[in-house]
């Protein structure tokens, strides 16, 4: 009995070997150094809690150097690096409605080229099957053929809805739970949307106009350190005109800083216009009798002190800039070089100050905090931060003040700023120590020392706000010593 199975009429006759069946020859990948780059930097994010804006330059100036690396996949891979990390919240809610997993079980590679594809899909004028396709291809790259098949099939599912329908799906309604709709919809964690919106007051348009300001890019922003530069030579090398310091001037977008002489020499520097002010606030405060001595008791990386000397040379009186931090000295110590009037840099713990009590008529205090004002400029922060981090700075920042007060003669002027507005942050640190008393201080209202700025509140203090003035949410306190 012969038990082979009947030929169907494809078989062979008789006798005559079957060719083989021919697959599809191997292709390799291609290589997107733009796409590369920008996975790189993810990775460098995540693995490391690097900041975007440190790691990205030295993959640019590396990538640069090979042929065909152009300015445009500079802007490419830019834009993919601090997009993706701005909407990760968004994008990872969207990505989680496209997986039978949760994503914590998603190898974070994968979920970094799934996070690239979907900002590329969503928030980017790139046509759908090119951002697929560039997604996979990276995929193979970076993650091998096997995931690039699950990166293939889960992009396509991303790609049937646009951001608005995927928003629909994936955020709960305004009208039943409001912080997290804006949370999803804006990505931004929802304790953040939480505290933002308790300093920020008001009702839904004031908190989603933010949260959109958040996630624009913040353009460049110079400022001419007086006696050393001016916003005349900046703006005709093609600046253009700051809106509320009168050293500051502005970037056209792609505009880069060091292509400029005055910055290349280090005359003129890289400083958002909220830190230029806070400088000038403390500048402008009025003083009875002597101003000689100036302090910036959190000087590191300079910026500020930058702007402080300058001011202070401008008046005969002399800066001390302390930091605590021996690398952020230097740092100090290279912005302050060839400054025009006496600075001295050292590096001390302004919590336990080496100097004397009452030895300064200035006082700057630009204390650590958890950055929150700051979100448009590291995106990264707002998915790093967390509640605990802010009790954390707490001891820190009213020993920093403490001191402060107590470093500033009678008379004199002491200016507290963070770069956050959280509550706990700001106004909640400057009111526990005045209410300890260890230091007769009271308050001076910083609106009039910041002339043409609009929207500054009820005072004393001053909270800036990206929505409302194009800077950083700079918070500004200023203090008189009374006794």
């Amino acid at each position: 009995m012969n038990d082979q199975a009947p030929r169907g009429n494809d078989q062979a006759p008789r006798g005559r070997r079957r060719p083989a069946r021919q697959g599809k020859p191997y292709r390799r990948p291609k290589k997107d150094s733009a796409r590369i780059v920008a996975f790189e930097a993810l990775r460098a994010v995540d693995e490391r809690d690097a900041y975007a804006n440190l790691v990205l330059p030295p993959l640019l100036g590396k990538a640069r150097e090979q042929p065909g690396f152009e300015a445009r996949d500079a802007a490419l891979a830019t834009e993919l690096v601090y997009g993706t990390l701005r909407g990760q919240g968004t994008y990872d809610a969207i990505i989680s409605a496209c997986v039978d997993r949760p994503l914590r079980e998603v190898d974070p590679p994968v979920l970094d080229v799934l996070s690239l594809g979907a900002h590329q899909l969503l928030s980017m004028r790139i046509p759908t099957h090119a951002a697929v396709s560039a997604s996979v291809e990276l995929a193979r790259v970076v993650l091998g053929d096997g995931r690039a098949k699950f990166v293939n099939a889960v992009l396509r599912k991303i790609s049937t809805a646009d951001l608005d329908a995927w928003l629909e799906r994936v955020a709960p309604p305004y009208d039943e739970d409001a912080e997290d709709h804006l949370a999803v919809v804006h990505a931004h964690p929802r304790w953040v949307v939480s505290a933002l919106w308790d300093a920020l007051g008001g009702g839904r348009a004031g908190i989603e106009d933010l949260l959109e300001a958040d996630n624009e890019r913040p353009e460049v922003t110079l400022v001419a350190r007086p006696g050393r530069a001016t916003t005349d030579e900046l703006l005709a090398e093609g600046a253009l005109p700051g809106r509320w310091s009168p050293y500051a001037v502005r970037l056209a977008e792609g505009g880069e800083p060091g292509a400029l002489d005055a910055v290349r020499e280090a005359r003129a520097g890289v400083q958002d216009e909220g830190s230029q002010l806070v400088a000038l606030a403390l500048a402008n405060a009025s003083l009875d009798g002597r101003d000689a001595h100036w302090l910036d008791a959190c000087a590191g990386p300079g910026g500020k002190a930058g702007l402080l000397a300058a001011l202070a040379a401008g008046r005969g009186a002399a800066l001390l800039a302390a930091e605590k931090q021996p690398h952020r000295a230097r740092l100090v110590a290279r912005t302050l070089a060839g400054n025009p009037g006496p600075v001295q840099v050292v590096t001390a713990d302004s919590t336990r100050p080496p100097w004397r009590q009452g030895a300064f008529d200035r006082v700057l205090v630009d204390a650590p905090c958890s950055g929150l004002g700051a979100l448009r400029r590291r995106p990264e922060a707002r998915w790093r931060r967390r509640p605990d981090d802010i009790k954390g700075f707490a001891p820190l920042q009213r020993a920093l003040l403490r001191e402060a007060l107590g470093s500033v003669r009678p008379g004199g002027v002491v200016c507290y700023a963070t770069c956050s507005p959280h509550l706990a942050e700001t106004r909640v640190v400057v009111d526990d120590v005045l209410r300890e008393g260890r230091t007769g201080a009271e308050w001076i209202d910083a609106r009039p020392l910041l002339p043409g700025v609009p929207a500054l509140g009820e005072g004393p203090d001053v909270q800036l706000w990206p929505h409302l003035h194009g800077t950083d949410a700079m918070y500004l306190a200023v203090l008189r010593r009374t006794s």
